[in-house]
Order: structure tokens, then C-alpha cells, then sequence
């Protein structure tokens, strides 16, 4: 303790520098009410104390501004955890629609009330509640994964859309028949299968004769592909399908030998999206059934 005894007037006063968390350096002096030794003492501590809280308070924390934690956030978490497709869309609805609102704005400055403000926008723009809640819903992930790390205290309250829930469009057992006969060449089978099996464009494009068990009447599902890279399927584990005897048969007729996929161009390489978008159509065309699928 830096006490000392005036030798002017014989007062214990006390004088000290210290040093500030901050780095800051604060001269601090004083005379105590009690002239003595351990009164100086007990007020150089107590005016340390105050000098602590009262002139420094609290470290706050340094929040980012939301452009530079997207960029943050896409390549630690959405690039880590989401699959090829949700990567692209994600990057989309940052590049196109959340850094335009937000990009400036410190995440701690994104409230319940900016986020309004967004929806009513997206809203006026004649976006569609569901593609609202979407990007919302990204927007929170952000939020949720910024208090995770320590860069902002909480996420705030969101006010979501009600969204009318998509139709769906089911084929009939005739409708079904009649496009599958429509189907030209291989494309019959894959109409075929698709019908009789449920699965997924990307599944049906990333399928390998190594899973289908022609035999014991059955497929594995353990890929899917997404933008021409290949990945699990959307549930993330391989599951099995039962075949019905028509599709059966349609799969023993359309053996091939051109390579590992089932269905595959004259090269034996993937086909694309866009392949299957025109086979399908001319089919519908000529089953005089309204368009279905992508």
C-alpha cells in the first residue's frame, strides 16, 4: 500500500498509480477522515475498488456487424453441417436477401422489430409467407449459432407467417398406368420405378447396380445426388425399398453393362436434372396428363 505520513502536518494520506484492465493508468490520492496508518489503508483500497467499477465498469463485449459474421457463419457451421444443396441455397438467401437488410446492422441491433420490418418488405416485394419463413429461418440459425459462440447475448423474438400448407399432386392408379406406357425406351423404367418406389430424383439418378438386388426383390438406398455431387440420402442413412413385381421385371429388362449407375447416358455417365426434365414432359404430352415433376 502506498501510505504515507505528511510530514507538513502529520496526516496519513495515501497516493498510488494503478493500472486498468483496459491498459488505462489512473492516479488516485486521498486523505482519510481518521488520521491513521490503517485508515489510510482501508480508503486507498476502497478508492481502488471504486476506480475499478465506477470508471471502467463491465468489459462489453464487441459484437460483429451481420455481413462479416455470415461470412463467418457459412464457413464454419452451414459449410461443416448442411449438404450441397442447402449450401447453395443458403448462400443464396444471405447474397440475395438477409446481408441486403442486415449487412450493416450489429447483430445485437437486429431485434424483433427490424426483423418486422424485413417481413413486411418481403411481403410488399410479393414474396410468399413460406419463402418469409424460410429465409427467417436461416436467419435465426445465424442468431442461434452467434449466442452459441459468444458473439451476441440472446436471439430475439420472431413473429412467423402462417403459411398455406403446398398442395400435393397425386397420381391415380389409371393416370400412373398411362404414364408409364407414355415413357419412351429406358425412360418407361424410370417412370416406372419412380412411381412404384417413391424415391427421389437424386436418389434415382445416384442409383448403383451394386444396390439393387434383383433376386431377393429389393434396393438399397444409400446415395443421392444434388448440383452433380453425389451425397446420402435427404434422411442421411441408407434404407431399403421393396420392388413390386412390375418393377421387378422392368429393372431385369433394363440390365446394362455401361457401367456402375443404373441409369446413365450411352457412356455410362450421371444424367443430369435437366435430362429428365423433357422425357417426363413428352410422356405427360401424351398421356394427356397435366405436367408433373420438376
Amino acid at each position: 500500500m502506498a501510505v504515507y505520513r505528511d510530514e507538513r502536518d502529520g496526516k496519513w494520506r495515501y497516493r498510488k498509480t494503478i493500472t486498468l484492465t483496459n491498459g488505462r493508468k489512473l492516479r488516485i490520492s486521498g486523505t482519510p477522515p481518521i488520521s491513521t496508518k490503517v485508515a489510510a489503508e482501508d480508503a486507498e483500497r476502497r478508492h481502488i475498488e471504486r476506480a475499478l467499477t465506477s470508471r471502467q465498469g463491465p468489459t462489453k463485449k464487441e459484437v460483429p456487424r451481420f455481413e462479416a459474421f455470415a461470412h463467418e457463419f457459412l464457413e464454419k457451421y452451414v459449410a461443416v453441417k448442411n449438404k450441397p444443396s442447402e449450401i447453395g441455397t443458403k448462400h443464396s438467401i444471405f447474397r440475395h436477401h438477409l446481408v441486403p437488410r442486415f449487412g450493416t446492422k450489429k447483430l445485437d441491433e437486429i431485434d424483433t422489430e427490424a426483423i418486422a420490418g424485413y417481413t413486411s418488405a418481403a411481403l410488399k416485394a410479393k414474396k410468399s409467407p413460406k419463402t418469409i419463413n424460410n429465409h427467417l429461418t436461416v436467419l435465426r440459425r445465424t442468431l442461434a449459432i452467434a449466442v452459441k459462440w459468444g458473439r451476441l447475448d440472446r436471439v430475439p423474438e420472431i413473429d412467423w407467417l402462417k403459411a398455406p400448407k403446398p398442395p400435393f399432386d397425386f397420381l391415380d392408379f389409371a393416370e400412373a398406368a398411362r404414364l408409364i406406357d407414355a415413357g419412351e425406351g429406358e425412360w418407361r423404367t424410370v417412370i416406372q420405378l419412380a412411381l412404384k418406389t417413391g424415391l427421389r430424383q437424386g436418389e434415382l439418378l445416384a442409383l448403383r447396380w451394386e444396390d439393387v438386388d434383383l433376386v431377393a426383390g429389393k434396393i438399397r438406398i444409400a446415395h443421392s445426388v444434388t448440383r452433380g455431387v453425389v451425397t446420402t440420402p435427404k434422411s442421411g442413412k441408407p434404407r431399403e425399398v421393396p420392388l413390386s413385381d412390375a418393377a421387378l421385371r422392368a429393372l431385369r429388362a433394363h440390365r446394362h453393362l455401361r457401367g456402375e449407375l443404373v441409369f446413365c447416358d450411352g457412356a455410362g455417365k450421371m444424367l443430369s436434372k435437366g435430362a429428365c426434365k423433357w422425357p417426363l414432359r413428352r410422356a405427360c404430352l401424351r398421356a394427356s396428363l397435366r405436367q408433373v415433376g420438376s
